[in-house]
């Protein structure tokens, strides 16, 4: 009855909406000239014609994308396409799996047929990228290398137990660096669990930063979709971006704001001795069976010869293309006197990397498409697919508008834009899809590069509901019930150390960015 009640809201809305007249009005000088800095420029009419038709730079996209008319209508219809935007994602997050994706495709289709919108590009590169990388990893998981990497982590992680609120980020952080997805560390959480809680620790200190840093990793990662987000979108705006230049800001920025979350957890909560809830829980012998039963046992099984040799050839495969970040004139062939663009070596590398690994070893094709990283991986990719498409629709279509609202308080303060690239991300639960959606207004705006690089790790910001898979996961591993969703929903055990990461990750990004780039 409520989704009838809310289609028959909405279609009244679009009819009203297309009854307005459409009228249209421009910006005052002043706006234009505080957006554009027109005072550096002559506006004789034959230099205007000329920028028309000059190379597709980031001055000239910004410049084209004011200079429009705005239709009287626009406030509503941003409005009115925001509100729709906001309703798709909340029934697809309810719905799960690749609802999201799927309902992001109905969007684009109602903002084409209904609001007579151009549709945007979909993201197509990021979605290659993450088809490489996940079918490359999936392959590790088929070949028992995966499991390797996580036993090696769990040996670490036993050894020294006292020191798991700390061990147990560094050693997801790392593991999503090294395959480019945060899916791999589920295999993780119940040794987190089994250890802290042997170790009488309350088991949501080192759970939840953990789940954390498993995603703050992505942005870290040279294999991950969310730093080729980003030199895709520069490319697109007529800029050059190095693999590199990102990592040299991502990798200490997240790593130090992973620390600082995981101090800050060392003593969260009261410890399980005094905690209330889980001494209730005790008095009940079901209850205390299933929190203390069955614990996690170290598996004694011996690494086989086909998943020593698929590990050694993945790390081959992420060095090489380190070696290339750093020489592109060098290796790469030139493209329009250009090294050939991150974006594809990406792609191409690392399914020839999982190619090598298939002829190399016994793994068969169908056990790779069957593990647990290419299901989750197919899902990110149609996930991002739909839903950054409408996004990126919904932005196209309202340019104009957007950057007569923002510009101003952008140009003052250009760090507020981590801010805008913060919420977003709360509803598009992708770095990648954010940067995507984002990114683009930045160069729109001439905020400066080093900002934009400093701005990546405010693009993690999915914890902030706690819906995603990572975190659900997390909450249902620790059977104690420390790691938990509150009674108001905002307060969860997420919501702290991922803003205390992400705040100080954003700030020491801005400050090195301006210092290396």
């Amino acid at each position: 009855m409520k989704t009838k009640l809310l289609s028959c809201f909405s279609l009244i809305i679009f009819l009203l909406l297309f009854t307005l007249p459409s009228k249209t009005y421009s910006l005052t000088p002043q706006t234009i000239v505080s957006i554009q800095n027109v005072s550096s420029i002559n506006t004789d009419t034959n230099k205007q014609e000329t920028i028309k038709t000059a190379t597709n730079s980031k001055e000239e996209i910004s410049k084209n994308s004011i200079n429009h008319e705005i239709p009287k209508n626009a406030p509503i219809k941003f409005v009115v396409q925001v509100i729709f935007l906001l309703v798709i994602i909340y029934f697809g997050i309810k719905k799960g799996g690749v609802s999201l994706g799927l309902l992001g495709g109905f969007g684009v289709a109602i903002l084409v047929f209904v609001f007579r919108d151009i549709p945007g590009m979909p993201p197509i590169d990021v979605m290659l990228i993450i088809l490489a990388v996940v079918t490359t990893s999936s392959t590790l998981e088929a070949t028992g290398a995966l499991g390797m990497l996580v036993k090696f982590a769990e040996k670490i992680l036993r050894k020294n137990p006292k020191y798991i609120v700390y061990l147990a980020p560094i050693s997801t952080f790392l593991l999503t660096m090294l395959v480019g997805t945060g899916h791999a560390v589920y295999p993780l959480l119940p040794v987190i669990y089994d250890i802290a809680y042997k170790q009488k620790i309350r088991p949501e200190r080192p759970m939840a930063v953990a789940s954390i840093a498993s995603q703050m990793g992505i942005t870290a990662s040279p294999i991950a979709a969310a730093s080729a987000a980003m030199i895709s979108v520069a490319l697109a705006s007529g800029v050059t971006i190095s693999l590199l230049s990102i990592l040299i800001v991502t990798i200490p920025s997240c790593f130090i704001g992973m620390i600082l979350a995981a101090t800050w957890s060392l003593n969260r909560g009261k410890d399980l001795d005094k905690d209330p809830v889980y001494l209730e829980k005790m008095k009940d012998p079901e209850q205390r069976a299933y929190i203390v039963g069955n614990l996690e046992q170290t598996s004694n099984e011996t690494p086989s010869k086909d998943a020593k040799v698929s590990l050694s050839l993945f790390f081959l495969g992420i060095l090489f293309i380190i070696i290339i970040a750093l020489f592109p004139d060098s290796i790469l062939p030139k493209n329009n006197g250009k090294p050939l663009a991150m974006t594809s070596v990406l792609q191409f590398v690392m399914l020839g990397v999982g190619a090598v690994i298939v002829f190399c070893t016994k793994v068969k094709a169908k056990a790779i498409s069957d593990t647990k990283v290419f299901n989750a991986g197919m899902i990110a990719v149609i996930m991002i697919f739909g839903i950054a498409w409408m996004s990126e629709t919904v932005i196209k279509n309202n340019e104009s508008y957007l950057l007569s609202l923002i510009s101003d308080a952008v140009r003052a303060r250009p760090w507020t834009f981590a801010i805008a690239m913060f919420c977003v991300s709360m509803f598009l639960k992708s770095q990648a899809a954010t940067i995507l959606v984002m990114m683009p207004l930045g160069f729109m705006l001439n905020i400066p590069i080093a900002t934009l690089i400093g701005c990546i790790p405010a693009s993690y910001a999915y914890f902030f509901f706690a819906f995603y898979p990572s975190d659900l996961a997390t909450i249902n591993f620790d059977r104690t019930g420390t790691t938990h969703i509150g009674k108001y929903i905002l307060n969860h055990s997420f919501m702290v150390p991922g803003l205390i990461g992400v705040i100080s990750a954003t700030i020491i990004a801005l400050s090195l960015s301006n210092i290396y780039n």
